[in-house]
């Protein structure tokens, strides 16, 4: 009789259409195999790490039909770095502490012959530190925001744009009905990907991502030339991350346990600068914020996702530890998670989608 083996599944970072697709996917994938049995750990590695531990077997109940859900049954957090683990002190301040050995012996003493980590860049950062001790750990590509080069495509990231572009549609019949400028601020806290896919899907007359720094001068010089006798309107998206070229970006203290600053705001600030700079129009904001993470993943994100799950898996029926799962040229492949790591997806300057945005008559104002 053939020894059962155990796979513990986690979702990190921000939450994301898709995740429970990949959970689903790894599961009923395990499942053909008899001999395996999933588990899940809650919060990430926190999961692990918490006493009691809260790790819970993933059975077929469990995981039926969750692919349809956005989020993560699992669910998640971005203050469960085991790298740098929040720990609170007795004056109350936060300490950022090590605890990736604790977390390895841990991990050794549950006996789980695979662990499937699903995150983002600094999820994929840990998975190498872990797979450098010795976990049998793979990688899944998660971020709506599509910052991940070692993958062509990452999974949430069509959904975020489909909402993002839904949105703007709604904005861009309020502008045209009161001749106004309206902003709309989306996520992109280093990659302006969501930005540019919806600027060229509504019809944006200006867009503003984190690699291309905005003369305020020259997006007032494009409103203007949307503007005659005080008639017309301009729809603009900016990257939360988005910045001037004298600037700086919009951000504020993060939360105390989390490593980032938080960005937002970045819509207010743009409406001030236009205003000061002169602009004559009434001026609105909208802020997507957290809508472009929430929802039901759509049919790209869920095939995309499934096929990542089964992938995560068979990596790890073939021992191929230390990978991450991607898609390249179409195919489902694996990298090494050094690759993986490697290089942060910037949005390029000379790339054809940013030279035919400006085909289209989008400025970025540079």
């Amino acid at each position: 009789m053939e020894k059962t083996k155990k796979v513990l599944i986690l979702t990190g970072g921000g939450d994301c259409p898709g995740l429970n697709a990949v959970i689903r996917g790894v599961a009923k994938r395990a499942r053909k195999e008899k001999n395996w049995e999933v588990y899940g750990s809650i919060e990430a590695f926190n999961g692990v790490l918490n006493e009691p531990q809260e790790i819970i077997k993933l059975t077929s109940k469990r995981t039926a039909g969750i692919h349809i859900r956005g989020g993560t049954i699992l669910k998640t957090t971005n203050k469960g770095n085991p790298i740098q683990f929040p720990q609170k002190q007795a004056d109350g301040t936060i300490k950022f502490i090590d605890r990736s050995d604790e977390l390895v012996k841990k991990l050794n003493d549950l006996h789980f012959d695979a662990i499937i980590n699903i995150g983002g860049d600094g999820s994929q950062k840990i998975s190498k530190t872990l797979f450098d001790k010795g976990v049998p750990i793979i990688g899944v590509p998660k971020t709506i925001d599509n910052d991940l080069s070692a993958t062509d495509l990452t999974f949430g990231f069509q959904t975020a744009v489909q909402i993002a572009t839904d949105s703007f549609d709604k904005l861009v019949t309020t502008a045209e009905s009161h001749h106004r400028v309206m902003i709309m601020e989306v996520m992109g806290r280093d990659a302006g990907w969501i930005a540019l896919h919806t600027a060229i899907a509504g019809g944006a007359e200006i867009c503003l991502i984190p690699e291309i720094p905005y003369d305020i001068e020259k997006l007032v010089k494009r409103i203007e030339l949307r503007y005659k006798k005080g008639r017309g309107f301009v729809n603009i998206v900016i990257a939360e991350g988005a910045k001037p070229k004298d600037g700086t970006i919009t951000a504020s203290a993060g939360e105390k346990e989390s490593e980032h600053v938080r960005l937002g705001g970045v819509a207010f600030q743009l409406s001030k600068q236009l205003k000061d700079a002169g602009v004559k129009a009434e001026i609105r904001e909208t802020v997507l914020g957290h809508v472009q993470r929430g929802g039901s993943p759509v049919a790209f994100d869920r095939v995309l996702a499934s096929l990542f799950g089964v992938k995560a898996f068979e990596l790890a029926l073939e021992g191929k530890f230390g990978h991450m799962v991607a898609l390249k040229n179409n195919s489902i492949v694996s990298v090494t998670l050094k690759e993986a790591t490697k290089d942060y997806n910037f949005v390029k300057k000379d790339s054809y989608l940013v030279q035919a945005a400006k085909g289209l008559g989008i400025s970025f104002g540079d």
